[in-house]
């Protein structure tokens, strides 16, 4: 079977520059490579070449902008796939299913690509006329397309997302302890307990309510730094009035917060380790954010809000904690206090969240849920 992978026009793959679905398809493609052909269409980056085959799988970067989807087709029509999953992309699902109508068609939806901000309603039911199968990242994602187009409820599927468990080895082991201290060293925070936030820096991801949640939980710990890792938007760190605010937020508390800025995505793993507590603070219905794979497969106990897909795979007083008042800094200083309080709780909730990837979300139980989809669509059997 010959496979094609369309990325959107954001970031290049594989991921340099990080990027959710770039790091999915980085973990899937060498497994499902295998067994099929596969060709990967992405951005060009000044790094990386415009076209290379890496063992099996071969890259194709095209130029990024208003163009790309066209440059995508034009190179469609001349590779005779069986299947083509794209990516986020509803609109563009039409051009490419017109340059190639002999291939069949999924579609990946990774954020709310089927609101009418996004998308119309004409564009919408063409792009699901034109597909087997879409493939949401989350039950929420899935309900609200439904909810907006009843004629979906047939192909929509929730396809969760995973991570490499030798990548993020637990915080636990002695590689890992080993590398705990390393980057505590580096970053200046030896001895202390750290919580971590990993992500954009924008008003929607919440940085700003963990700031304040440090008010109320140094009466308590005084030894607490919050790490945030990112910047503005994935690589880029130019200042922007956010993140102007954080900065301004952040000084009466010293050297108790430390911006890393933008942190290569191979060496995100290390800061995980670091940590004591992973939060993901999310203000808006978060599709399902990848960092809550990456950090329970290190072995962090996460606090979570209950916003989109997040509870779907952390589980309240399981895995970790799920906070409803996600508003609220206070809530998040409790959430924080009662893990750091309670050690051997956290360790447990820690073991239970490695264990759950361990057991379905490693790449390799993705990359077996894709082929089950591709197959479907071709109408093959998956042995």
């Amino acid at each position: 079977m010959k496979l094609a992978f369309i990325c959107t026009e954001k970031l290049p793959c594989p991921a340099i520059k990080g990027g959710a679905i770039q790091i999915l398809i980085d973990g899937v493609s060498p497994i499902l490579s295998k067994n099929y052909e596969l060709t990967i269409f992405s951005i060009q980056d000044p790094s990386l070449p415009n076209r290379e085959k890496r063992g099996r799988i071969e890259y194709i970067r095209l130029p990024s902008g208003k163009r790309y989807p066209e440059a995508v087709a034009k190179e469609l029509g001349k590779g005779n796939y069986d299947v083509i999953h794209v990516f986020n992309r509803p609109k563009n699902v039409p051009i490419y299913a017109k340059a190639a109508p002999k291939s069949r068609f999924v579609l990946s939806l990774h954020n709310e690509m089927f609101a009418k901000e996004k998308i119309s309603a004409k564009e919408a039911e063409e792009a699901i006329r034109s597909v087997r199968t879409i493939m949401t990242v989350s039950d929420y994602i899935g309900r609200t397309i439904v909810k907006r187009f009843p004629s979906a409820k047939n192909k929509v599927r929730t396809v969760y997302s995973g991570a490499d468990l030798s990548t993020f080895i637990p915080v636990w082991s002695k590689e890992g302890i080993r590398i705990r201290e390393k980057v505590r060293k580096k970053i200046g925070a030896e001895g202390k307990k750290i919580i971590l936030f990993v992500g954009r820096l924008s008003a929607n991801k919440g940085p700003h309510i963990l700031i304040k949640s440090l008010k109320y939980l140094l009466n308590k710990h005084k030894d607490v730094v919050l790490v945030i890792v990112g910047g503005k938007w994935f690589s880029d760190n130019s200042i922007d009035g956010y993140v102007r605010s954080l900065h301004k937020l952040a000084k009466p508390f010293k050297k108790q917060v430390i911006f890393t800025k933008h942190v290569a995505p191979k060496e995100i793993p290390k800061y995980y380790l670091a940590a004591d507590v992973f939060i993901c603070s999310s203000q808006w219905q978060e599709p399902l954010a990848r960092v809550h794979y990456e950090a329970l497969a290190a072995g962090l106990p996460v606090i979570t809000t209950k916003r989109g897909g997040n509870a779907e795979i952390v589980k309240h007083k399981q895995n970790g904690i799920v906070i409803k008042d996600y508003k609220n800094p206070k809530a998040f200083a409790e959430a924080i206090d009662s893990l750091l309080s309670n050690p051997q709780k956290a360790a447990k909730m820690a073991q239970k969240g490695r264990q759950f990837v361990k057991t379905n979300y490693q790449f390799k139980h993705v990359a077996h849920r894709l082929e089950r989809v591709y197959l479907e669509a071709v109408g093959g059997i998956l042995q």
